[in-house]
């Protein structure tokens, strides 16, 4: 999670699950790389925006089934507090849209209930 002053840098989801939905920007850790390592590189690869992670934030299970009650996917989310440190907006990788969303219209934007719950909870803990 990125917050600029009273703004929260969202991605829109380019692919499954989610997708077309506005959500925190992330992805998948590459062999060897750390937690930090991948959490910077997905952001700038998505957003643009270069990073520094600052600390985690939260350990969280995302669990997608299927019709028939089967698990479709399942995700393992590490959500860190990251500090903008450089780059310039710009969507790319599989998102199609990046923006710093203001934290007051959250409820107007197409974030997930989950999604939009956590990103007020911390703000109000870092007292944005």
């Amino acid at each position: 999670m990125i917050f600029r002053d009273s703004e929260v840098l969202l991605v829109r989801r380019g692919n499954a699950p989610s997708k077309g939905k506005l959500g925190i920007p992330g992805g998948v850790v590459e062999l060897g790389e750390t937690a930090e390592e991948a959490v910077a590189r997905e952001i700038e690869e998505e957003t643009g925006i270069r990073v520094k992670p600052l600390r985690v934030l939260d350990v969280l299970d995302s669990i997608v089934r299927d019709g028939e009650g089967g698990v479709r996917f399942h995700y393992v989310l590490i959500e860190f507090l990251c500090e903008p440190i450089g780059g310039e907006l710009n969507a790319s990788s599989d998102v199609s849209e990046a923006l710093w969303a203001p934290l007051e219209g959250l409820g107007e934007l197409d974030v997930m209930p989950r999604t939009k719950a956590f990103i007020e909870r911390v703000a109000r803990e870092e007292n944005l």
